[in-house]
């Protein structure tokens, strides 16, 4: 009770500012280890029964941050948790009157927490008085504790008896929350810039989105579907709503379960997609275009009769808001069809999306956002249609130039770059000899394009320039080729780009800015600009581009691009850069070979750069990149008989260290105790799957340099050090 007594003074004796101010400053000496942090944590807990009520979101707010790394999963925490009666912030599931032939919409709601108050004079709904405001604050602060710590000890919430099921029925009654007067404005509402999103309660759905994925299906399907199917023949449609939305939330974290039961909920959703109301047919659309993602394949393989069947009339629906996105949801299905799956649908979704450019009314133009999506919709199904896509080339390619040749002005500048990618997948899909006689065209609109002055606002153009000449390129092959002194110049610029740094104190720095990321590093803080960095890589994917599609006809651009590319195999900023980086290497030596500018320095200066990396290379997920880099270099190089013995000699070298690095990590894995273990199981079994990928390629290289050499034995017995997880806790509920 000592550390009690005083905590409970700073709570009930000073303002909530000053307690947050001096736990910064108590933390550190009170808590120099695990067992005193932990023993600060069960006093806190303690103090919420006795807490005022306008003082517990402030006080959550604290906690919530310590759950990460103060509590342990003893029975002491589970009871404490289970006490503290945050659960209570959640009042019992009221399902309303059953629904009976004579009366299939009773009077009385559902899910009607918070209580509406009382109509006024005119009758709409009074406006919340301040303890509605102050309970719905506790109650968004201990939602977000009670996230927080089952993100932290998934396996100790499990234990507790009603925990999971508290917090996924406080995100279902949250979710239905939506005002009954935003209707009509979100209708109207363009999907961009839509001024509804500040009253969507966007927190509970993201907050059940994150248990799913914390606790996997096994834990939360059941309490989930416990309502859901109760909540879609709601007469309220913000219930309905809600339930469709919950089941777009839970799919990723629950889809290895949720697989099993896929008919069923199949079933449940598509009557929804003939609700009366017009946000309960685009939550429909919302939740099979967000199963059609994480069920990638599975879905569309067996029910894609089901669900063409009522997204296509959807693309119909009156409401241009749903019909857009319904449209939307046909990206997400295409994205993971069979080629044949999609052919009988082809010339109905064509059509329709037809229409949602023109409507064919007089008097009636389409909304501007509808056209984007039926634009962006008829690229991915060209795209998945592949050349049986030929037979509409001749009546939307016309249709796509000409936006591009009058759509100049800054309201149209997100309709041109869709039409630009749009009219590029299209060339590719149907292929060199049909899309040839346009090319001229779409290439003179380009280089208009890329030649005029551009708005420094518009961010997104140079983005879809690059990306569209890259696919003109893989449409043409080396037809392409006279365009190069056009596309090279901005895209080496763009490859080059230098990463923007700055470094603050710890609790400096824009942790918040859009645009920008941040991560702690030595006490310090450093912010990066990511825009420049997704540029620099969709420039270094370019780059893969061309070189693999002109072969020897990239020669002009070998050096230039080499010198880029050999330091960017350190370019520890972004992944995707290196990636691309461990592609274009073997690639260019081979256009140089072909070509024959390949100079011994460039060949000395490849292998040298792609051996270091590996010596030193610590990131599991990329040294297998390495490798394969090496081995096809070596391919290029004519074999091992094409490298000099010193090249050959520091590979086996940097194998020896990278494997020291793996044997060393896996032998710190078996030190790990049981908890650890069980909190870190999926982490674990994901990076050892990725290690074995990478001595594959490990094994590969050694052979070919030696086939006896005694370092495969070694690469077997580091391969042994692995730890035999099992199945996963999530999924099957047993170490």
């Amino acid at each position: 009770m000592s550390l009690f007594l005083p905590l409970r003074g700073l709570i009930f004796q000073y303002d909530m500012q000053l307690f947050e101010h001096r736990s910064h400053i108590l933390l550190p000496r009170i808590a120099p280890n695990k067992r005193k942090r932990s023993l600060f944590y069960y006093p806190m807990l303690n103090t919420l029964p006795y807490l005022p009520h306008a003082r517990l979101p402030s006080f959550l707010s604290v906690l919530s941050p310590l759950a990460t790394h103060t509590l342990t999963s003893s029975s002491r925490t589970s009871q404490l948790c289970s006490s503290s009666s945050l659960a209570s912030f959640f009042p019992p599931l009221d399902a309303g009157p059953t629904p009976t032939v004579s009366r299939p919409n009773p009077d009385a709601p559902t899910f009607t927490f918070p209580p509406p108050s009382p109509p006024d004079v005119k009758g709409k709904s009074a406006a919340r008085n301040t303890d509605d405001e102050e309970s719905e604050e506790v109650r968004k602060a201990a939602l977000e504790f009670m996230v927080t710590l089952s993100e932290a000890k998934p396996s100790m919430v499990r234990s507790v008896n009603g925990w999971v099921a508290a917090i996924v029925r406080g995100c279902l009654e949250g979710m239905a929350e939506i005002p009954e007067d935003d209707t009509d404005i979100w209708l109207e509402a363009d999907p961009a810039d839509d001024p509804t999103d500040d009253d969507y309660p966007r927190v509970y759905e993201e907050a059940l989105d994150r248990m799913a994925i914390a606790l996997g299906g096994k834990s939360v399907l059941q309490p989930a579907f416990a309502h859901i199917p109760g909540m879609l023949v709601s007469p309220d449609w913000r219930t309905r709503h809600a339930g469709l939305m919950a089941i777009a939330a839970i799919a990723e974290g629950t889809c290895q379960v949720l697989q099993k039961e896929l008919g069923k909920v199949v079933d449940l959703i598509l009557p929804m997609f003939a609700d009366p109301h017009p946000r309960v047919r685009y939550a429909a659309a919302q939740c099979v275009g967000q199963l059609c993602t994480d069920l990638e394949e599975i879905i569309q393989s067996q029910y894609h009769q089901q669900l063409f069947n009522v997204l296509i009339p959807t693309l119909e629906a009156p409401e241009p808001r749903v019909a857009a996105h319904a449209a939307a949801a046909l990206i997400n299905f295409c994205e993971g069809v069979e080629r044949d799956t999609l052919l009988p649908y082809l010339d109905s979704v064509v059509e329709r999306l037809l229409k949602l450019l023109h409507p064919g009314t007089a008097g009636k133009t389409p909304k501007r956002y509808v056209q984007e999506q039926a634009i962006t919709t008829l690229a991915m199904v060209a795209d998945a249609s592949e050349a049986t896509f030929a037979k509409h080339y001749s009546t939307i390619m016309p249709l796509l130039l000409n936006v591009l040749q009058n759509a100049n002005t800054p309201d149209y500048k997100t309709l041109r770059v869709k039409a630009m990618e749009c009219a590029g997948l299209i060339a590719i899909a149907v292929g060199r000899d049909i899309f040839r006689p346009d090319s001229a065209t779409l290439i003179e609109q380009l280089m208009r394009i890329q030649n005029s002055p551009h708005d420094p606002a518009d961010t997104m153009l140079d983005h879809y320039l690059i990306a569209t000449w890259a696919k003109v390129c893989q449409a043409l092959g080396p037809e392409f080729e006279p365009y190069l002194p056009v596309v090279m110049p901005p895209l080496l610029t763009a490859a080059a780009i230098k990463p923007d740094l700055s470094i603050y104190d710890d609790d400096g720095g824009p942790q918040d800015q859009e645009g920008w990321e941040s991560f702690p590093m030595d006490g310090h803080r450093v912010a990066i600009k990511t825009s420049a960095l997704e540029e620099k890589c969709q420039a270094f994917e370019t780059l893969v581009i061309y070189c693999s599609t002109l072969g020897n006809r990239f020669a002009p651009y070998l050096s230039q691009t080499l010198e880029l590319v050999l330091p960017s195999l350190r370019f520890f900023f972004h992944d995707g850069v290196r990636e691309a980086s461990t592609l274009l290497v073997p690639m260019l030596l081979a256009c140089g070979k072909n070509s024959g500018t390949l100079t011994p320095q460039m060949v000395n200066a490849s292998f040298s750069s792609v051996v270091n990396c590996i010596a030193s290379e610590k990131d599991p997920t990329f040294f297998a990149s390495l490798y394969r880099c090496f081995n096809d270099c070596m391919r290029v190089a004519g074999g091992p008989e094409g490298l000099p013995q010193e090249v050959k000699d520091a590979a086996i070298e940097a194998t020896k260290r990278q494997l020291q690095l793996i044997a060393d990590r896996r032998k710190a894995r078996t030190n790990l105790s049981s908890k650890e273990l069980e909190d870190e199981r999926e982490d674990i079994k994901l990076v050892q799957e990725i290690e074995d990928y990478g001595f594959e390629d490990m094994i590969k290289m050694v052979s070919n340099i030696d086939p006896k050499h005694s370092l495969l034995i070694a690469i077997a017995s580091v391969k042994d050090l692995a730890l035999d997880l099992g199945d996963s806790e999530d999924e099957s509920g047993e170490s």
